[in-house]
């Protein structure tokens, strides 16, 4: 897999573990507001019994965030009943992440019959809750049933990317990535995966990010699925480049796992294999 043709591939740094598969330790946890049909004594309620206050950050009493044993080995476990993100304590640019996701059994309000919903993302910056009240403004490596790796703006973060929008008469239309395609710029839409290449239901998915400057490549099983450029945000009514930041696993109503999470610096995108 490369991210352009006819490039080479440099040896990268070494890796460095990012879950010690004993605890959460170098991670925060972040929670918004739970749905209704969940029991969090002590938290305000509004008279319908929606809940008016966020669980807030490092307080998680269901567990939603927690280290399990699942085929053999250490992972994470996100309930996913309430929407929010485990969040690493770090900022990181220039680097290659790697990590192995599957999905579990559990679904929860409001998308119990949705489906099964999370995401890496990462150069989180600013406020906790940002976005939608549960995650920071952030590029989102979407892991979605049938979308894993498709490309999603938090709190209005901007990318360039080769691509044609599903409605060309649509300024807000999906894009579907591809290489070939012309440069839309400055765009906070939706972009689409190149192909569908996951495994299913239960089984382990290998997740490649490349973060460069501002550049970023998703990857999925060996697959490049997007590749950006410009990576930037808007501070005080300007374009800003955004380059590094915290990283997000995100807890969006469906159970799911992540596993052999790592990190290693790069120097070059000539590599996105390896």
């Amino acid at each position: 897999m490369s991210v352009e043709p006819g490039t080479r591939y440099p040896v990268p740094g070494p890796w460095t573990p990012l879950f010690n598969g004993r605890d959460l330790s170098g991670w925060d946890t972040f929670l918004g507001k739970p749905h209704a049909s969940s029991d969090y004594p002590g938290l305000a309620r509004a008279a319908d019994g929606t809940y008016t206050d966020v669980v807030g950050l490092n307080r998680d009493p269901r567990g939603v965030f927690s280290v399990v044993q699942i085929d053999g080995a250490p992972a994470i476990r996100v309930s996913g009943e309430t929407y929010g993100a485990l969040i690493s304590q770090a900022d990181h640019g220039d680097y290659h992440l790697r990590l192995e996701v599957r999905w579990g059994e559990r679904r929860w309000p409001p998308r119990p019959a949705q489906p099964r919903d999370t995401g890496c993302c990462y150069h989180s910056v600013g406020p906790l809750g940002a976005s939608y009240g549960f995650w920071m403004r952030a590029f989102e490596f979407q892991i979605q049933e049938g979308d894993v790796g498709d490309f999603y703006s938090l709190a209005g973060v901007l990318v360039d990317v080769h691509g044609r929008p599903v409605e060309a008469s649509a300024p807000k239309s999906d894009i579907v990535y591809s290489p070939e395609a012309p440069l839309i710029p400055g765009t906070r839409n939706r972009v689409i995966k190149a192909a569908t290449v996951e495994r299913p239901l239960g089984e382990w998915n290998t997740l490649d990010l490349y973060c460069l400057g501002q550049r970023s490549v998703h990857v999925v099983n060996g697959h490049t699925q997007v590749a950006l450029s410009g990576l930037r945000h808007v501070v005080d009514g300007r374009e800003v480049p955004l380059t590094r930041g915290r990283i997000q696993l995100q807890s969006e109503a469906a159970e799911v796992y992540f596993r052999n999470i790592a990190i290693r610096r790069i120097e070059s995108l000539d590599s996105a294999q390896g």
